[in-house]
């Protein structure tokens, strides 16, 4: 006898999606969290995350204020009512969650679930059995054991810290560590990043992170480039000695480690089932996220695809399509438009110069650096980007980067020229909305490297 028809095992993006759509498909389903509702994203990354992003642009709003006439001297940041706001407006978002699920007829098991075998997984001593099991949990922080680990904190505990730190250290080179010593400088810190490699952002197209490396120097955060960190010393009254390889020794009272994620499989035991995995510890699944093992699937952070919080919600309906509603659709991971949250904001879909010369031999690459209309009155010395990769062979426009305000938001929208297969021709035929910064997309012309 079975239980339910499918048993999901994290309450995450794609878990959630992956529950709702089956069940609307007819499927019996539960799911199990043992945390929260909405997982990572939710509750310790895109959504409080930006949350705090906005609150960290706007000493810099306001000191712009002032070249436009207005008096904001008596501005000050309270750093309690940032955060609990902020938990305020999650929890709220939990209940959405679970509203969701609940009208979906979907049933929420509260407690951390274990497999036992590929059909039977049990919470809190109790034992559930199920046609499908989908595995969903999602990753977690992964800090390296050194002398004084025990201090650091990660990016979950970040949202909850009692006081906004005087003078933080934030460990890793990636997108998260990036983006966090950005809020941290905003909000006020006397910010540190150190990084034992020579550029940050190195999964990012090259350009990129060399120019948010200036603008975070210009911001007064303080780059420790091809730096390693050997030991953590607490002090008095809550301070650390943070003492890098190199001798030097760094005072603060908050280490940050952002230098890579984890998929949640030993916690749930997962071990048990034999699946098999790639070279990074990822699962392998087939195009309906199968594993190795008939009946067991995954998706999400749990496999080797862009840890991305719409790519798990993709996944999820892929799955869902595949195997309850008799569909053979597949996802095309190919141009997915993303943004990183630092300051300025990066946004970036499609290849990389680099990968481009790898793909398609002779490229034409466009560039425009420029200091945009908000910033000339202010005295904002901060200055846009904006880059177009483009196939000689085709005229096809195969990666578009920016790195400036709000450069997510106008990805997005390159990110459907790409996938409907824009030329350069296209841009250039494109008129422009003025005065913007994204319309110099559609105006560049001067080619800064021909290949």
């Amino acid at each position: 006898m079975l239980d339910y028809d499918l048993f999901v095992i994290g309450a995450g993006s794609g878990g959630v999606r992956a529950a709702r759509m089956a069940a609307a498909a007819g499927a019996k389903v539960a799911v199990a969290e043992e945390r929260y509702l909405g997982g990572t994203c939710v509750n310790v990354g895109c959504v409080p995350k930006k949350l705090f992003v906005y609150a960290s642009h706007f000493a810099e709003e306001f000191e712009a204020a002032a070249g436009y006439g207005w008096d904001v001297s008596s501005s000050r940041m309270d750093w309690a009512t940032l955060r609990d706001n902020k938990t305020a407006e999650i929890e709220r978002l939990n209940g959405i969650y679970k509203s969701l699920l609940d009208d979906a007829g979907v049933d929420i098991i509260e407690g951390r679930a274990t497999v036992v075998d590929s059909h039977t997984v049990e919470v809190g001593g109790k034992q559930w059995r199920c046609e499908r099991l989908l595995l969903a949990m999602g990753g977690w922080p992964d800090v390296p054991s050194f002398p004084g680990s025990e201090f650091v904190i990660d990016s979950n505990h970040v949202f909850f810290l009692n006081e906004l730190p005087r003078n933080p250290v934030v460990v890793g080179g990636g997108y998260i560590a990036v983006e966090f010593a950005g809020i941290f400088n905003g909000l006020g810190s006397n910010t540190t990043l150190v990084y034992r490699g020579s550029k940050i952002l190195k999964r990012f197209d090259q350009d990129l992170g060399g120019h948010v490396a200036d603008e975070m120097r210009n911001k007064g955060i303080h780059l420790r480039l091809e730096s390693e960190v050997a030991s953590i010393t607490k002090l008095a009254d809550n301070d650390f000695a943070l003492q890098l390889k190199s001798g030097e020794i760094i005072s603060c009272d908050c280490v940050m480690y952002a230098t890579g994620r984890r998929p949640l499989l030993l916690e749930a035991g997962v071990d048990k089932l034999g699946l098999e995995l790639d070279n990074k510890g990822k699962i392998l699944v087939n195009d309906s996220f199968e594993t190795s093992v008939p009946g067991v699937h995954a998706l999400g952070d749990l496999i080797d695809t862009p840890e991305l919080t719409p790519v798990a919600i993709a996944e999820a309906m892929v799955f869902v399509d595949r195997v309850y509603r008799d569909s053979d659709r597949t996802l095309d991971y190919n141009d997915i438009p993303t943004a990183v949250f630092c300051q300025p904001n990066i946004g970036t879909v499609g290849l990389t110069e680099q990968d481009a010369r790898a793909q398609y031999g002779k490229i034409d690459i466009y560039k425009s650096h420029f200091r945009p209309l908000k910033n000339t009155l202010s005295g904002n010395p901060e200055r846009t980007f904006m880059k177009l990769v483009v196939d000689q062979a085709s005229d096809r426009v195969v990666g578009v980067h920016m790195v400036g305000p709000e450069a997510g938001e106008i990805i997005q929208g390159m990110g459907v020229a790409l996938k409907a297969g824009a030329t350069k021709a296209d841009f250039d035929e494109t008129i422009g909305i003025h005065p913007t910064s994204a319309e110099e997309f559609v105006t560049m012309r001067q080619k800064a490297v021909n290949d």
